[in-house]
């Protein structure tokens, strides 16, 4: 079935890019409901009524196997859960002709969408102003939480900075914990307190700001410069909750510190592997030139032995210069040299670009 030629039938082409823009094809079509055309937005009760009753006609038409989805097996996972909103749009919505309110508002969701897949986020479904996003789901990475609280500082910049006839602001929150995916609910819900922390997190989110729960201020660690907000009651959620807004990335230079601190656990089982590393260290100070590759995978600890080595050569003299490449800066080449230089010449987050100009003479 084409969808574009459905629209065409009933007259109302004018709604197939929103329609192409959501993803909405034979097989998801059967299944939308008014909620999902106003989200998508046909706000026209008019033409969201033609819809619905050719939608409803669709159920005799359509082969079986798109009217009842394949559920899958339940699955348990610990994801980073996104919700961020599109701040005063009940006011726009007042004063907008419905045209312009649904230019605006796709312009909104494409930013969301393509900012959150630069983060490998899953836009789990949209909601009106709002649109839910996953970290760790379908893709598991061992940094969700930080992907998740990146990609909210991103959008939280880039929304306001929308070429629109409105000045548009977003805020955003997220939550961390274990929910189950798949199963007797819909495709792409999930079941736990997890979304629903995160959207009261977003209303307590001033314009242009992330606020995030406790679970995921545990797993960025100091990679980031926070705002303690204290414990505040939520409603739906039993007890008082911590909550933290995030103000940017700290100037941590190393997220293995970041994320440990400076109190490190003993190193065990990894003798040889230091031994090397200094037989390596004398010959450079004899004068013959070194270079040594610690390989491996995630999490095996390589950082680890590389602060074990920088502790036993505490007491010699050499300069240590230090670059770190990132998932994040993977369009810029020069990023591990910048960030470095940066670093050196003691930029302050804020610093505007004036104060960055160094005097060559």
């Amino acid at each position: 079935m084409n969808v574009a030629e459905w629209l065409r039938n009933l007259g109302l082409e004018q709604y197939e890019p929103a329609f192409r823009e959501n993803d909405v094809d034979a097989q998801v079509l059967p299944r939308l409901t008014a909620d999902d055309l106003i989200s998508i937005g046909v706000t026209s009760v008019g033409h969201r009524r033609r819809l619905l009753d050719a939608i409803a006609a669709l159920g005799v038409e359509m082969p079986a196997a798109l009217e009842t989805p394949v559920q899958a097996d339940a699955e348990r996972r610990q994801l980073t859960v996104m919700f961020c909103d599109l701040v005063g749009s009940t006011a726009l919505s007042s004063r907008l002709d419905p045209e312009d309110l649904r230019g605006i508002i796709g312009a909104y969701h494409r930013c969301v969408a393509e900012t959150a897949e630069g983060f490998d986020g899953f836009v789990a479904r949209y909601m009106g102003d709002g649109v839910l996003v996953y970290f760790g789901y379908p893709q598991a990475h061992e940094d969700d939480a930080e992907r998740a609280t990146r990609c909210g500082l991103a959008l939280v910049d880039r929304v306001p900075q929308l070429d629109q006839a409105e000045e548009l602001h977003a805020r955003v929150g997220i939550a961390t914990g274990l929910v189950v995916v798949g199963g007797e609910v819909v495709e792409h819900d999930v079941a736990g307190d997890t979304p629903n922390l995160a959207a009261r997190l977003q209303t307590l989110a001033d314009p242009d700001t992330v606020v995030i729960a406790a679970s995921t201020r545990r797993l960025t660690g100091d990679l980031f410069e926070y705002r303690d907000l204290g414990e505040i009651e939520l409603k739906g959620i039993a007890a008082p909750a911590p909550v933290w807004q995030v103000l940017g990335p700290s100037t941590i230079e190393s997220r293995f510190e970041a994320l440990r601190g400076s109190a490190l656990t003993p190193l065990v089982g990894r003798d040889e592997e230091i031994d090397l590393l200094l037989r390596r260290w004398w010959r450079t100070k004899a004068g013959d030139g070194q270079v040594v590759l610690v390989s491996g995978e995630p999490g095996i600890g390589k950082s680890r032995i590389v602060a074990a080595f920088a502790e036993r050569l505490r007491d010699e003299p050499y300069l240590r210069l230090r670059y770190f490449c990132s998932p994040y800066h993977q369009d810029s080449a020069l990023y591990p040299f910048i960030d470095q230089l940066g670093r050196a010449a003691e930029f302050a987050r804020d610093d505007p670009h004036a104060a960055k100009l160094v005097d060559r003479c």
